[in-house]
């Protein structure tokens, strides 16, 4: 092969299965022998994934990365952007956090120095691979953004890659979203798009057909693949739009109920996702007090602006009623910013997250938070100890912050450096900056048994492992898309575009 395939997966619109197609195709390419990555330009989002060099990207790139059986890298997403509120975000730029910029101040100031970014960062994957798996963003046919968009059409130029675009059936409304798409791109990048496909499908594919039909015959377009609704998949999500799919609401089937505090600014809400594989527990994701209830456990999860979401606590009720259930012996777990929210106080002097400058906690923990605007960005390895038992756990860290501990609470996991983290004497609040925590499956099945136990209930043993159903995801993802697209087709236009390759230096 004389240099990569590229291949673009661009959407109708957000959430349309753009990331689930790029993991799945980086499955199969790797599965049929072809060294692949994942690439997206400028990714948004607050769920984020640590390379093996401690440098942040976006989520999605770094799970398309162990799909496709390769490290990931900060040239897979050499931007990414994070919001912040109050209509800012952070810019973090190959893993590093560049400024805070506002929306207009990123689109005029930051466009030159984005474009030239990316521009280097493809360029280094096509020398290693051999094929490249581009995600776009949002849709392409945003009339209003075109001009100075980084991560749709123009990276497609950039690459001369051919274009697929995925269109989600279930939210309604897939051809006119499809049509609409097409007849809105400028003509030469419309000829780029090789095929459409459908995406969520459910039911008889038989009573699509005549929809089919009639898309290709108005269109010219092709239709490469229907891809039926795939469920329990365990690939994390990395956009928060998903959360709207959770219950809020108790599952009195199940033994255990784990709530899930949802404040605005939620991030690596996917620390939760194991639970969701265990038969005894419900996960429900709550944002108003009166949706509590009285669950087993409450987790307050990782954000990205711990005084406002600290605030949102307070305003909406909600820390009353985790005040009173913590009163109760009711277990509450913090991750990075909701440890931070365990904690007395978190005061941010110097704007770094909020123009707001402190903000009270739930005062669980004796400790104090300052943020600071230096970003602790690491993976780790550690031990927790609990009575006689010894039990190693992994991680990894993303937080903008230092906290101080006063006299009172053990330290959660012992490294070879330092201590992290807090546990009460009475194992009932838990607070550690470390995300992933509960991936470790000796440490969740301990946590649960406890849970078990306070229940009155047999504790569970040799409970699933997540990682091992990560990986039959990956591949069982991997097989339904194989199963439901023209993969040669696929590999024909690929190879087409490749020997006709000429990419487009004035952009």
């Amino acid at each position: 092969m004389d240099k990569a395939m590229p291949i673009m997966i661009q959407g109708t619109h957000s959430d349309a299965g753009k990331s689930a197609i790029v993991t799945a195709l980086c499955r199969i390419f790797a599965q049929d022998g072809f060294k692949t990555a994942p690439f997206k330009s400028q990714n948004m989002a607050l769920n984020s994934y640590i390379t093996l060099d401690g440098k942040e990207i976006g989520r999605a790139q770094g799970v398309q990365a162990e799909a496709a059986g390769i490290v990931a890298t900060t040239d897979m997403n050499p931007i990414l952007i994070k919001p912040t509120g109050n209509y800012e975000s952070q810019i973090v730029v190959h893993g590093v956090p560049y400024q805070n910029m506002k929306a207009g101040e990123y689109r005029q100031d930051f466009f030159q120095q984005g474009l030239k970014l990316i521009q280097d960062s493809y360029e280094k994957l096509v020398q290693g691979y051999e094929c490249v798996v581009i995600e776009g963003a949002g849709s392409p046919a945003e009339i209003n953004l075109n001009d100075r968009e980084l991560v749709n059409m123009r990276v497609a130029r950039l690459a001369d890659a051919p274009v697929i675009l995925v269109g989600d059936i279930e939210k309604g409304g897939v051809f006119a979203s499809l049509v609409g798409t097409l007849q809105l791109l400028e003509p030469e990048d419309r000829q780029r798009v090789i095929g459409v496909v459908i995406n969520k499908f459910r039911g008889d594919v038989s009573l699509l057909e005549p929809g089919l039909k009639w898309f290709e015959e108005y269109t010219g377009v092709s239709v490469l693949g229907v891809i039926p609704f795939i469920d329990h998949l365990t690939i994390e999500a990395e956009d928060s739009v998903v959360l709207g799919n959770y219950s809020t609401k108790t599952d009195t089937s199940k033994d255990l109920d784990i709530a899930v505090i949802r404040y605005p600014l939620i991030s690596n809400f996917t620390d939760v996702d194991p639970f969701f594989e265990e038969p005894d527990c419900h996960v429900r994701f709550v944002s108003r007090a009166e949706e509590v209830g009285t669950p087993d456990l409450i987790i307050l999860p990782g954000s990205k602006n711990t005084v406002e979401d600290s605030l949102f606590l307070h305003n909406s009720g909600l820390a009353n009623r985790l005040l009173s259930l913590s009163e109760k012996k009711t277990m509450i777990v913090g991750i990075c910013g909701g440890f931070q929210m365990l904690g007395k106080e978190i005061e941010d002097v110097l704007g770094v997250e909020s123009p707001i400058k402190q903000a009270p906690g739930l005062g669980l923990i004796p400790m104090n938070t300052s943020i600071t605007p230096n970003k602790t960005t690491i993976r780790s390895e550690g031990v927790i100890t609990i009575q006689d038992n010894t039990i190693p756990v992994s991680g990894y860290e993303i937080h903008m912050g230092k906290s101080h501990f006063e006299s009172g609470f053990d330290h959660l996991i012992e490294l070879d450096d330092r201590v992290e983290g807090v546990w009460s004497e009475n194992r009932l609040i838990m607070g550690t900056y470390f995300h992933g925590i509960f991936h470790n499956d000796e440490f969740r099945e301990f946590l649960l048994n406890e849970l078990r136990g306070k229940k009155g209930l047999d504790p569970i043993h040799d409970r699933v492992s997540f990682a091992k159903k990560r990986e039959e995801s990956f591949d069982r993802l991997a097989d339904v898309v194989r199963e439901h697209i023209q993969l040669d087709a696929i590999y024909q236009k690929m190879k087409e575009f490749q020997k006709g390759a000429c990419h487009v230096k004035d952009m």
